[in-house]
């Protein structure tokens, strides 16, 4: 007897990965769930559910940028009831959801490395656009950051005050110029004359430690205050070995080098 289609088993896996631009980086991380489990079914993927009395779709997501962040680097997997080539699902999903959120690639877990990569995604490149701060005192302020042994700072949660160390996460922090070839021309910040570029490599930790900590610590302790919000995008993430270094899977899995 064939089982009902809420319990078909998962004949095949998918790691999706997406961006979100543009006003959708206000949206928070269950508004792009939602997002995705609606778009997954207009597009008729055949979605498999999890069992019991309140199935739900098999949508497993990495850790969200932070709502107001934009990202090139998002990343999730679905399990599916049937085979279905990667680039027709790319297609599928890119026709049903709404402007701002667009997948940028689509990989079978049986392709190789890429399969592995949610379950070793061990650190974030970052860029932050600080309008109205100098190059140079942005230089200072982050030579200074980069001698620190730590760089305690405190975020209020739903949960009360949390101390972090801001230092400890931080792997590389460099001021780069917008004509640099990785940095995204999408980037450019309109109207706008003077501004720093920061690309920072953020350890992922528990408690996690984000770019807005990172800059708190350069604003309360080295002066460093934009004259406007600061623009933050994830560039990349993956694994540490290849945000460090060079590798060719670096552009497919990570994110690094798309325009």
């Amino acid at each position: 007897m064939a089982q009902p289609a809420a319990q078909r088993p998962a004949v095949q896996h998918l790691v999706v990965r997406y961006a979100k631009r543009g006003k959708m980086r206000f949206a928070s991380h269950r508004d792009v769930a939602r997002v995705f489990e609606r778009g997954v079914r207009r597009a008729g993927l055949p979605i498999a559910y999890s069992s019991g009395f309140t199935p739900h779709p098999r949508i497993s997501y990495a850790g969200g940028a932070p709502t107001g962040v934009a990202s090139e680097a998002e990343y999730l997997s679905l399990a599916l009831t049937s085979r279905q080539a990667a680039a027709h699902v790319r297609e599928r999903l890119n026709a049903t959801l709404p402007d701002g959120i667009d997948v940028i690639d689509v990989m079978d877990d049986a392709d190789g490395p890429a399969g592995d990569l949610l379950g070793a995604l061990e650190a974030s490149q970052w860029r932050v656009v600080l309008p109205g701060v100098e190059p140079a005192a942005a230089e200072r302020a982050v030579a200074s950051f980069l001698a620190l042994r730590e760089a305690p700072v405190e975020r209020v949660t739903d949960k009360g005050v949390r101390r972090l160390d801001a230092r400890a996460a931080v792997v590389t922090l460099d001021v780069i110029e917008p004509a640099e070839p990785h940095v995204d021309i999408r980037a450019v910040v309109t109207g706008v004359q003077d501004c720093a570029i920061l690309r920072m490599v953020v350890l992922h930790t528990a408690p996690a430690v984000r770019p807005d900590d990172v800059l708190t610590a350069l604003r309360e302790q080295h002066g460093l205050v934009p004259s406007s919000p600061p623009i933050t995008t994830r560039l990349a993430q993956g694994p540490l070995a290849l945000l460090a270094g060079t590798s060719a899977l670096w552009g497919r899995c990570c994110g690094a080098g798309e325009p």
